[in-house]
């Protein structure tokens, strides 16, 4: 009878739960609706002086982008009919101002305004808190300290490992200049451009582009690039919870730790080699500088260090940037030359002259060549290789117009759509180099032309990226003509760099001697 009566006790009790369980949870659904709604209408408030394109109200306007090779010309379109900036939204209550002219890209770039905590949230657990999305007086203090390590004292001697590089690749080439079959330019440049970085920044011989197979850090940095645009893109996956518990988080994971072992094995080695070095200058003694050194033996005014997990970040975040963003703006400089052989001759001519004979670069040749220069820069014009930046504003900000925006907002710098602008550029999407030309610079903005982002936030290893991309474009065109494949149009897509959703396919014949 007790035994009855404790159990129809338990019952009740039960039910009870149950019951406060479901109020529990209707609290808390209203709640975060409330939120939610006021968020939502915060942010239409805020934007409300900054018209824009209609979207889907639980999916904003990411459904609008079909990841087909036409989403550029989409933000094209709504650039022309909205000028200066309008709003882009990702869900249902986050949204950034996308912007696309210099007038308005100088009010956030000449900040120090850190970057968003949304894009480059979803990247941190791959490349840590390095000077890529490190903000505050922790990126203040690793830029100062790394900046030593793209001095002109520290690059010259990467000339020469840049193009061994290049005509390791170049040699490579040969087969296809033999059949003058069409060939796809990406792979092989971004073999080519990782086996420099490792020569010039880490002083490793990798043997990558010689190894056979697919290299596995390569591969990875593709997985991590599609997994993470994915992720920006799919609402759901925005929760960390539901993101590490589906199919594409474990593939994250994965990912992420072939990247983090390429790295921490670079580290390790080079721990290894430097025991018995205390002091920059017996190391120099032995060989040039390199960026690892800079990271290990970096000190402040209180001698204090880089931690071993920054110098990770760094080297991370230098991996990922010194090889995927300059064989992305490369690939394209050499297609782009391909299609206008006009502008090819030009370069070769001058390259042939510059060079007298060298089958390879040294830091002299590189302000010899001042055409091809220019073409350099009108390609990562028309393909630019990180064509979108974002910045969180932590102060109010007024743009010139005098619209403003509140403190926390999202800011997207859409460096594609400021760099085909029809406003600032004439004919904006045909290839002419001249528009480099000195004269012609100093008649635009500053802001009008930022492969590389302006202000106290620009890429620091820019002059390592340009001196790469005029190494391997001289060779290249020493010893071979480049032929465009009309089969093959490159369908531009959005990742952590610019690729193409079809590959970059060009076709070579060598250059008589």
């Amino acid at each position: 009878m007790e035994l009855t009566g404790a159990f129809r006790s338990f019952q009740l009790a039960w039910s009870h739960m149950h019951y406060l369980f479901a109020v529990l949870c209707v609290i808390v659904t209203v709640y975060k609706l409330t939120v939610f709604l006021a968020e939502r209408k915060a942010v239409l408030r805020h934007t409300e002086a900054f018209p824009g394109p209609p979207g889907n109200w639980l999916f904003g306007h990411v459904l609008q982008f079909k990841q087909d090779g036409t989403d550029f010309e989409k933000m094209l379109e709504w650039a022309e009919q909205y000028p200066y900036a309008f709003p882009l939204w990702f869900g249902p209550s986050f949204c950034f101002l996308n912007i696309h002219h210099p007038d308005y890209v100088k009010t956030i770039l000449a900040s120090t305004e850190p970057k968003d905590d949304f894009a480059y949230k979803f990247i941190e657990s791959w490349i840590g808190h390095g000077l890529l999305v490190s903000s505050g007086q922790k990126w203040f203090h690793h830029r100062r300290l790394l900046t030593p390590g793209f001095h002109y004292d520290v690059l010259k001697p990467y000339v020469q490992l840049m193009s061994q590089s290049a005509n390791t690749m170049l040699d490579k080439w040969e087969s296809y200049a033999t059949t003058k079959e069409p060939f796809e330019l990406f792979q092989h440049v971004s073999l080519m451009t990782l086996d420099s970085i490792m020569k010039c920044a880490f002083s490793c011989n990798s043997n990558c582009q010689t190894e056979g197979g697919t290299n596995t850090y390569i591969k990875a940095v593709y997985e991590l690039s599609n997994l993470i645009n994915f992720r920006m893109r799919t609402f759901p996956y925005h929760s960390d919870l539901i993101f590490y518990l589906s199919p594409h988080g474990f593939r994250h994971r994965k990912a992420c730790k072939v990247a983090h072992d390429h790295t921490k094995e670079v580290i390790r080695r080079r721990k290894e080699a430097l025991k018995q070095e205390t002091e920059l200058g017996r190391i120099q003694t032995k060989r040039y500088l390199d960026f690892l050194d800079i990271l290990l033996f970096a000190k402040d005014e209180q001698q204090q260090g880089l931690s071993d997990e920054d110098i990770r970040a760094e080297v991370d975040t230098f991996m990922f940037e010194g090889h995927d963003t300059t064989a992305s703006g490369i690939s394209f400089i050499l297609y782009c030359l391909a299609c206008h052989p006009e502008h090819q001759k030009i370069c070769r001519n001058e390259i042939m002259e510059a060079l007298a004979g060298k089958d390879t670069m040294e830091w002299e040749d590189l302000s010899k060549i001042p055409y091809t220069t220019m073409c350099i820069k009108e390609s990562l014009r028309l393909h630019p290789p990180v064509p979108g930046m974002a910045r969180k504003i932590t102060k109010p900000i007024t743009f010139f117009d005098g619209r403003t925006l509140p403190a926390g907002f999202h800011i997207g710098t859409s460096v594609f759509g400021i760099h085909r602008n029809s406003s600032v550029w004439e004919n904006p999407h045909v290839f002419d180099p001249l528009r480099f030309l000195p004269e012609n610079v100093s008649k635009r903005s500053p802001h009008a032309f930022v492969p590389f982002s302006a202000g106290p936030r620009n890429c620091i290893g820019q002059n390592f990226a340009m001196n790469e991309m005029k190494v391997v474009t001289a060779l290249t065109l020493k010893r071979y003509h480049l032929i465009e494949d009309p089969d093959f149009k490159p369908k531009m897509i959005p990742r952590l760099v610019l690729r193409s959703l079809n590959g970059i396919h060009i076709k070579i014949k060598p250059v008589e001697p």
